[in-house]
């Protein structure tokens, strides 16, 4: 069963057979878990996130106390100004390092105790000591201020430990309204939760918050009640119950000699943009250390990570809305030009709208420039668009090919719906030209919707766009799209994006 060459809990056939059976028939929740879910809507920060972001702060702070002390004290008309400048550049950047080093930006030692302050204070005095050995093998001149260091160490410690109370009550006050957590879900019960729940409740610093458990097995087999946590429902339900609540880890609790078990259980999971972890609490075999996570002191056995989790999230939006706006103000004049030929060409609105699967499986709802006569659109995707299609206008056949009827999507980007690259969302009730719903032509087609649907994507720079007449070009968009996924970058999406005007040369299916 076990893959001990590479670290894994299972080989590596096994895990390819997550994608062998349908795993994503909506499934309704029942009404407790439902009111469980809505309690886990809000929004939260992850340690990691908290860490990067309390970084570039401590950062910012350090460098504008460094230059304010110099323009007050030494003054901005000082021929050394690069050099100040400099000094405060790289001094606040080595300093955020330092703390770093000594663990400063821990979330244990973030909400601890004040007495911890001595872990900030020996990195900061530690960096303006090597700074000020440095500023006297290099000049030996006595040219900068030794006034403007002391007091830029001074000042700077103080405004760190200022910094670090206030974050310490805010991260206090967001633990108890559930802000600053890891929300997990436990699947399956029994003796195996319950042995895990009461492992994470002894961590004095554990930010695991547990929001319910689900198992398949009846209430003779798994108990409704673990370590006071309610079961919520079976694997189905917890597939819908993580499409409505916000969490990031669900934590499987099987022995790992139930091999057959937790790969039927993962089939139906893989396909959440979750870190899906196993329990190795009891695990009689051992693998690689890079194979295991720790919560404290509890292992667990990591299977799947979340793509785009905590900075890369955060990077992808920012690159999203950059280039979105970028491209709104350059092909404004085309898209302006775009509607007026819609409007002049046939009657009806110039803007399409229609409901597709985003992020997670979600609903959207996606804006295109209308490309079919209007009394013959077709919002439900019931016929798919085909060579030659009598509904589509001659405005509609050009826009098609070169995608221009796509660029209103700028807008779901902006607005967080879409991002500009990543896998095409598809119709809700879409159907190939074969009358064949996606999910019956690919198992575990969902799994394309742990990442935001773009408007271009890995599949449609590599030819695979346009009319679906055939199982295996939907195939092919599926594998494609799981690609893009697994190894995303954003070097990737810039790539993309250079490569989609090519790509649109190409367009033979499109129509």
């Amino acid at each position: 069963m076990a893959n001990i060459e590479d670290g894994l809990p299972f080989t590596r056939e096994a895990l390819r057979a997550f994608r062998s059976e349908p795993t994503d028939e909506a499934t309704a929740l029942n009404a407790f878990a439902r009111r469980a879910a809505l309690q886990y809507q809000n929004d939260f920060i992850t340690p990691r996130l908290l860490a990067g972001l309390w970084r570039g702060i401590e950062f910012a702070l350090l460098m504008g106390l460094g230059l304010l002390i110099f323009t007050l004290y030494v003054g901005s008309s000082s021929h050394l100004w690069l050099s100040y400048l400099l000094l405060s550049v790289l001094g606040a950047a080595a300093g955020v390092v330092a703390i770093g080093l000594v663990d400063g930006y821990d979330l244990a030692i973030l909400k601890g105790s004040l007495l911890q302050l001595w872990r900030v204070a020996l990195a900061w005095a530690g960096t303006l000591s090597l700074l000020t050995a440095a500023l006297f093998f290099l000049f030996n001149d006595g040219a900068h201020s030794r006034v403007w260091l002391g007091t830029w160490f001074v000042a700077g410690l103080a405004t760190l430990a200022l910094g670090r109370f206030v974050l310490r009550a805010k991260i206090r006050r967001w633990a108890r309204n559930g802000r600053m957590e890891r929300r997990a879900v436990v699947v399956g019960g029994g003796q195996g939760a319950e042995t895990l729940i009461r492992g994470l409740e002894g961590q004095q610093d554990s930010d695991i918050r547990i929001c319910g458990i689900f198992d398949d097995r009846d209430d003779s087999r798994s108990p409704p009640l673990v370590a006071g946590y309610p079961k919520l429902g079976n694997i189905r339900e917890l597939v819908e119950f993580a499409r409505l609540a916000r969490i990031d880890m669900l934590i499987v609790t099987l022995p790992l000699s139930a091999e057959q078990r937790l790969l039927s259980m993962l089939k139906h999971l893989w396909v959440l943009p979750l870190d899906i972890r196993l329990s190795a609490h009891s695990a009689q075999l051992r693998f690689r250390p890079r194979t295991y996570s720790y919560v404290g002191d509890i292992p667990l056995i990591d299977v799947f990570d979340q793509p785009l989790a905590d900075w890369d999230r955060v990077g992808k939006r920012l690159f999203d809305v950059v280039f979105a706006s970028l491209a709104l103000v350059a092909l404004a004049p085309l898209m302006l030009g775009t509607a007026l030929a819609i409007k002049l060409d046939s009657r009806g609105p110039v803007l399409f709208r229609q409901k597709r699967h985003g992020f997670n499986n979600q609903i959207v709802e996606i804006y295109k420039f209308r490309s079919l006569f209007h009394e013959m659109s077709d919002p439900l995707a019931r016929q798919i668009v085909t060579r030659n299609d009598k509904r589509v206008t001659p405005v509609g056949r050009f826009i098609r090919r070169t995608s221009i009827d796509e660029l209103p999507q700028l807008f779901n980007v902006l607005r967080g719906e879409l991002s500009l690259v990543g896998p095409r969302p598809h119709a809700v009730h879409a159907i190939s030209s074969c009358n064949e719903t996606f999910v019956q032509i690919v198992d575990g087609y969902f799994g394309r919707h742990k990442v935001k649907p773009g408007i271009t994507g890995w599949a449609q720079i590599k030819g695979w766009r346009g009319e679906i007449d055939r199982p295996d070009k939907l195939e092919k968009r599926f594998e494609h799209d799981l690609y893009y996924i697994e190894n995303w970058s954003l070097l990737l999406d810039l790539y993309i994006l250079v490569m989609t005007p090519l790509s649109l040369l190409k367009s033979e299916s499109a129509y």
